[in-house]
């Protein structure tokens, strides 16, 4: 029985280091219509994009934006799907999508060849990588698509350190801010940030929690509706969270925060910001509790400065 108890507990250990290893190497990637204003490939553009969405979303490591939702997404911020997305652009398309990397590109022939060349951007380094593949006038744009696939894949993996941004451990934020707030006099704070999943009311808010820890951990004292300490500084707002898209047993969440902060005795309005993030786990809630802890750190990192100034 004990032998039996200690096998299950490994397995349920060796679980978990499998699935933070997955979730810590997938990467969101979106792929946008290729320019193809030419006469003769006019149509070809959106072809090429659904086939390398199909493909790239066969790779192990990568999770691809449903193109319903990258539309959506796009057309509500009034941003068109080809040929516009830019290093400039790139992290407002990522912050809207949840996607690390763009693809873009064009497609086009000459007399005796058809090209189809990709752009790869990273949506938080506004790095670009450049693939191309070429064919006969009649080449079959499917086997174009799939050896483009291969390509953009193997940049990603080989190069994702310089497309996505290097994400700071809590010991590292906290070190930071430390290093920022000096030895400021710090206010009392109150965290007040109700959470939403799906529409329903969450009982214990991961991104309260998260900014609480962060405010602690830097030394503030936190105050709530019983403590004796009354706070100088509360933040409000809200959060929610929803489920994004699936890969296998993964699940990947979006959620977003927004939140103000506020001088108690004046009633003015230190700071206003907002943030939206991902997260991703085998399980759906989880996966969205990570995302609203993410969003809440990087909002943590900003405001934090602010309330002692």
């Amino acid at each position: 029985m004990k032998l039996k108890f200690i096998l299950t507990l490994a397995l349920i250990l060796f679980a978990g280091v499998i699935t933070r290893a997955a979730t810590n190497d997938i990467l969101t990637v979106a792929v946008f219509d290729f320019d193809s204003k030419d006469e003769a490939v006019h149509s070809l553009g959106p072809k090429v994009a659904t086939l390398l969405n199909a493909y790239l979303s066969a790779e192990p490591n990568l999770m691809t934006v449903e193109r319903a939702e990258l539309d959506k997404a796009l057309s509500e911020q009034e941003l068109g799907l080809s040929g516009t997305v830019s290093p400039d652009t790139a992290a407002k398309v990522g912050n809207l999508t949840g996607a690390k990397v763009l693809v873009t590109g064009r497609v086009f022939k000459t007399d005796t060849e058809l090209f189809i060349v990709a752009k790869i951007i990273g949506t938080e380094t506004s790095r670009v990588y450049g693939e191309i593949v070429q064919g006969g006038v009649d080449a079959s744009i499917s086997a174009l698509s799939e050896n483009l696939a291969k390509k953009i894949a193997a940049d990603v993996a080989a190069k994702g350190d310089t497309l996505v941004a290097k994400v700071e451990s809590r010991e590292e934020r906290i070190a930071k801010l430390k290093k920022e707030l000096g030895d400021k006099k710090l206010p009392v704070v109150s965290v007040k940030i109700p959470e939403q999943h799906f529409g329903q009311h969450v009982i214990d808010p991961a991104a309260q929690t998260e900014l609480s820890l962060i405010l602690q951990q830097c030394g503030f004292t936190l105050a709530d509706d019983v403590s004796t300490n009354r706070p100088t500084i509360e933040i409000t707002g809200e959060a929610f969270s929803e489920l994004g898209m699936s890969k296998g047993n993964l699940k990947s969440c979006r959620a977003r925060i927004e939140i103000k902060a506020r001088d108690v005795a004046s009633g003015n309005i230190i700071s206003v910001d907002r943030q939206t993030s991902v997260g991703v786990d085998i399980a759906e809630h989880v996966a969205a509790k990570t995302a609203l802890q993410n969003g809440a750190g990087e909002l943590a990192e900003r405001i934090i400065p602010k309330l002692v100034q």
